[in-house]
């Protein structure tokens, strides 16, 4: 990846380890304690509210609301709109690649695909596909999802679930490239421009973008964001589609519970969501547990939802909003133990309950 200051969404995917040390859940929290106005978090377990941290702050998801791509395609999938195992080519889906926009997330995606024996003929399956936006955080499968699935019925899903804070959920990658100033123009007056669009008018520059790079193989070469500014990043970031972690919590207790989709949408969207569940550790001391994060040169967010062995029923969401650089990585090596602690140790739930 050429890009320093990392622009991707990461991949938060991970198999939860029962025999790691909890100092960094502990750091974790201290992060949170003393960047309160700058975070948000709600933790609810057995349909008590536990945690509560600015849970009404509109604030940017970054990939965490692939989700809502996921349940929509999970519900069409159930309803035999879509076939999950009709045949996509990865040239179809290469033209919704941007270099240096997901941290390589796509190439990882293509290679564990060859890995595993599931090209064929050049393709893969629809389900393979959308494995790629959750597993890895493919952005190009992401939009391709969209184009196939239809946005306004990725965020009708919203309102199904009664979520009511949260700003339309648009073409991701593609937006990156109207950072991107013309030559010879300043970066700092451009911006400036770009601050003052509308919602709905940066919206449909997204979407002519994402005309582009659909139509015309040729676009993506003429633009480079390898070099994108700290300033256009984090402005990139804060127009990222948004909701609150109460929002979110909502929609963790849906899936947890099983409400509102049929058994077929949830047997389909498991598939998606529940990867960690393919480890027969986890197994163990887990009915079913899902989750999906997301992050930026500035941002982390993370939605949690578990169901456990001993009857426990778990919803966590949490957004770490302008971050500091240098200080993502350290979250990340932070998060999976945050999480584990979170769902395994009722006294570590109090100790959030502390920082409401």
């Amino acid at each position: 990846m050429k890009l320093k200051s990392k622009l991707f969404f990461v991949c938060l995917f991970y198999i939860l380890s029962l025999s790691a040390s909890s100092q960094q859940a502990d750091s974790l929290l201290r992060f949170i304690e003393s960047h309160k106005s700058n975070s948000s978090l709600f933790l609810r377990v057995n349909d008590s509210v536990k945690s509560s941290l600015n849970p009404d702050k509109l604030l940017p998801l970054a990939s965490t609301m692939k989700i809502l791509v996921a349940i929509e395609f999970a519900k069409q999938a159930s309803h035999n709109v879509i076939d999950i195992n009709q045949k996509v080519s990865l040239s179809d889906l290469d033209k919704y690649y941007l270099p240096d926009t997901d941290g390589g997330a796509h190439s990882s995606w293509i290679n564990y695909e060859k890995e595993t024996g599931k090209i064929s003929n050049d393709s893969v399956s629809m389900l393979d596909v959308a494995k790629g936006m959750m597993m890895f955080s493919s952005n190009a499968n992401t939009e391709f999802l969209m184009d196939l699935l239809g946005l306004e019925n990725i965020n009708r899903n919203y309102d199904l679930m009664g979520v009511k804070n949260y700003t339309p959920i648009y073409y991701l990658a593609s937006s990156v490239c109207i950072y991107k100033a013309p030559k010879n123009t300043s970066e700092k007056k451009f911006l400036k421009q770009l601050n003052s669009l509308s919602q709905q008018q940066y919206i449909d520059a997204t979407k002519l973008i994402h005309q582009q790079l659909k139509l015309n193989p040729s676009f993506k070469k003429t633009v480079d964001l390898s070099h994108l500014s700290v300033d256009a990043q984090r402005m990139w970031t804060e127009r990222l589609p948004a909701s609150t972690t109460r929002g979110y919590a909502r929609i963790m207790s849906i899936l947890n519970n099983r409400l509102i989709y049929s058994e077929r949408t949830y047997e389909i969207l498991s598939k998606l969501i529940e990867t960690l569940m393919q480890n027969p550790n986890n197994k163990k001391w887990l009915i079913h547990a899902g989750k999906k994060g997301g992050s930026t040169l500035s941002l982390l967010s993370e939605a949690t939802y578990a169901t456990l062995q001993n009857g426990d029923k778990v919803e966590l969401a949490f957004i770490l909003d302008n971050l500091k650089p240098g200080e993502m990585r350290q979250l990340q090596q932070w998060l999976n133990l945050f999480e584990y602690k979170i769902l395994t140790d009722p006294a570590f739930r109090n100790q959030l309950s502390a920082i409401n």
